[in-house]
């Protein structure tokens, strides 16, 4: 075991006696510091636009002392969740994965829908852009994973229907066009009664827009991209948090949404993410 990750272990078990969970619409999000590292630089440039059609708006689920969101009850629908009064946040970490670069942006939700009306207190959702290199001047995107549920989805023993177990996350190597922010479609011909096909124009190179929708009775809500445009978020990397923040989160209990890049699951969920 490393001094570093040996030393983050020892910060958790410190902090996991003293974190304090306060209402979710207190907690004040990190501001967006000005990125310094190709690293930081790369997950700025890259950025995705959140766009809710769904659920909750996203909120931030720990401050810098180290506070985190007690989230809300699954019950009453959107009640207390359609805006976040101090502020959203987005949260990255990103790494070297069997030579590809992985960039890992992550929403939290005071809480979880599914199309069943089966709502949890806490909801975590990521996706994972993959990039050639990150310190080239114009980075090749290699692959996108969004996610899908939960890592280890529920199992419903008794009730009126069973959640479909499938994937964590929907993996492809390629973004559809509308996928990216500002992009827009023109009809330039038919295929068939429901089919046809479209001239793009205009948007971004690299940032992705993304929403939420659900894919099948029970599901959660999942992760899909979007066809038009949502609102950017401040971005906080892993590495730029205070120390009491990192803390709290790697030893926070969020019930059965997992936090995807705390220090014991982020390698789990580039492996569960991998596209190739």
């Amino acid at each position: 075991m490393s001094c570093v990750h040996a030393f983050a272990i020892l910060l958790a078990l410190l902090f996991s006696t003293h974190a304090t969970m306060i209402d979710h619409d207190k907690v004040q999000p990190f501001a967006q510091p000005n990125p310094v590292t190709i690293s930081e630089k790369a997950a700025v440039k890259f950025k995705p636009q959140l766009h809710i059609e769904r659920g909750c708006v996203s909120f931030p689920a720990v401050n810098a002392a180290g506070e985190l969101t007690g989230g809300l009850k699954g019950t009453g629908g959107t009640g207390g969740c359609t805006k976040a009064p101090l502020g959203s946040q987005i949260y990255g970490r990103s790494a070297w994965y069997q030579d590809k670069w992985a960039m890992l942006f992550a929403w939290y939700f005071p809480k979880g829908f599914s199309s069943s009306d089966h709502s949890i207190r806490h909801y975590w959702s990521s996706m994972v852009l993959w990039l050639d290199n990150p310190a080239l001047d114009a980075p090749t995107f290699l692959g996108a994973s969004l996610s899908q549920q939960l890592h280890k989805p529920r199992k419903i023993l008794f009730g009126l229907y069973t959640a479909e177990r499938k994937e964590p996350y929907s993996k492809q190597t390629a973004i559809p066009p509308m996928g990216f922010v500002g992009t827009q479609a023109t009809v330039v011909g038919r295929v068939s009664r429901w089919r046809y096909t479209y001239n793009y124009s205009g948007g971004s190179n690299v940032s992705t827009r993304i929403s939420q929708t659900y894919t099948n009775k029970g599901d959660r809500l999942a992760l899909t991209f979007a066809f038009q445009n949502g609102e950017f978020q401040d971005l906080i990397m892993w590495d730029q948090m205070t120390d009491a923040a990192r803390a709290a989160l790697n030893s926070a209990d969020f019930g059965e949404s997992k936090v995807p890049f705390s220090d014991q699951n982020f390698q789990t969920t580039l492996g569960l993410s991998w596209p190739f």
